[in-house]
């Protein structure tokens, strides 16, 4: 019974050194049982998520690595020149103003050929040797003429010397300057026949000094530097007049050539002297610029096209006579505002258009385009100049674009 009634003391006890102690004690124990008692307060509602922004027709997104794997180049766009170029055929051959024939004017046969095709010769080189009677009747004759000129010339000036003194007859002096005249004319014809016949000035000079037994013999020279391109007889060949044959060699020079071009009627008109002609070969793809020099008046009977000749500097011979290139002939040279390639103007929707980069990758934007050539464009609005736009392999922006478009 004691230990049942024990407790009650104890709680008053213990209730009146609380209320003594800490009299806030009962409001602080009905707010922590209030706290626990009250609902828990509602969240906050979620916001919806925001609509994605709206894509720009005819953009391209594309990134950097993106652009460079799909081989997409660009550049800036800018002002230049618009070139027309017209393609004609045409043949590389040798300069008719460098090209020599060496070819002899007496009857005679060919002893010492000292040349041969593809060797260099210098100008006034001994190409060939020739034994001739024709050269040694000339020599002769151009010697007994010159000695009997130089004999007479003596007596004539004795016989002034005697006139002069009026030591002889006036008439001994005048028919000794007669013949002296005489004999000179003949020296004269004489030693042209030698320089017609090929002979030199220092060659006429040392017949005097010249054994007979080569009277006979002539040397054959090269009018012109070059290279032998064409030897036409072998030795021992008899060679001259009475239909035999007088060229020996051909030489041209090289280090300039001509570009035989085909230009047909209609074309004709563009083409003048002065223009540039630029001819590339397939199968090296050297690439060389050279000048029309000349336009023929007449159209060839068969082809019904004109000849055009330009001259081609080749100090290296790298071009060859014969061989047949790819020539363009700048035709026009006009400055323009913008001009871009080609390659970078694609047709969408029937509207020329060129893409244009932007930070998220292309935007493609329709253009006016005015004059072209065979490799860029003109454009005359919607681009201006500085603007930088895909320039190479802008046809697979055309596609994604199309792709784009087919999805929505």
């Amino acid at each position: 019974m004691l230990k049942r009634l024990l407790p009650v003391p104890l709680a008053v006890v213990g209730g009146f050194l609380v209320a003594t102690w800490w009299p806030a004690a009962p409001d602080a124990l009905r707010s922590m049982l209030a706290t626990r008692q009250a609902p828990a307060p509602a969240r906050p509602e979620a916001k919806p998520a925001a609509a994605p922004e709206p894509e720009r027709p005819g953009l391209v997104r594309l990134s950097d690595r993106q652009i460079a794997k799909a081989g997409i180049r660009t550049d800036a766009a800018d002002g230049g020149r618009l070139f027309r170029h017209l393609h004609v055929p045409a043949t590389i051959v040798p300069s008719a103003n460098n090209t020599a024939r060496i070819a002899v004017k007496t009857t005679g046969t060919v002893v010492e050929l000292r040349k041969g095709l593809g060797d260099r010769v210098a100008k006034g080189e001994v190409v060939a040797l020739l034994d001739s009677r024709e050269i040694a009747d000339a020599k002769g004759e151009y010697l007994a003429a010159h000695v009997s000129a130089d004999l007479q010339k003596t007596l004539y000036q004795r016989d002034k010397e005697l006139w002069d003194k009026r030591i002889s007859s006036e008439q001994q002096y005048l028919r000794s300057q007669a013949s002296y005249q005489d004999l000179k004319v003949k020296e004269d014809a004489a030693r042209r026949k030698l320089t017609f016949l090929g002979l030199g000035p220092a060659e006429i000079n040392a017949l005097a000094s010249q054994p007979e037994a080569q009277f006979e013999r002539q040397e054959i020279r090269s009018p012109i530097a070059g290279k032998v391109v064409e030897r036409r007889v072998d030795l021992g060949a008899a060679v001259g007049r009475d239909n035999l044959e007088t060229e020996l060699y051909s030489v041209a020079d090289l280090t300039k050539v001509w570009i035989d071009l085909a230009v047909t009627p209609g074309d004709l008109p563009l083409v003048r002297e002065g223009q540039t002609v630029t001819v590339r070969t397939d199968a090296t793809g050297a690439t060389a610029e050279g000048r029309i020099v000349f336009i023929g008046p007449v159209l060839d009977q068969n082809t019904r096209a004109a000849r055009v000749v330009a001259e081609l500097a080749n100090p290296d011979e790298t071009w060859r006579p014969g061989s047949f290139v790819a020539a363009e002939i700048k035709v026009s040279d006009k400055p323009v505002r913008v001009l871009v390639p080609s390659e970078a103007v694609q047709t969408i929707e029937g509207k020329p258009t060129v893409f244009v980069r932007v930070p998220e990758g292309f935007e493609a934007r329709s253009v006016t385009v005015g004059r072209s050539d065979d490799r860029d464009v003109e454009v005359t609005a919607g681009l201006e100049p500085g603007e930088v736009i895909a320039v190479a392999n802008s046809f697979t922006l055309k596609a994604e674009l199309g792709k784009a478009a087919a999805e929505d």
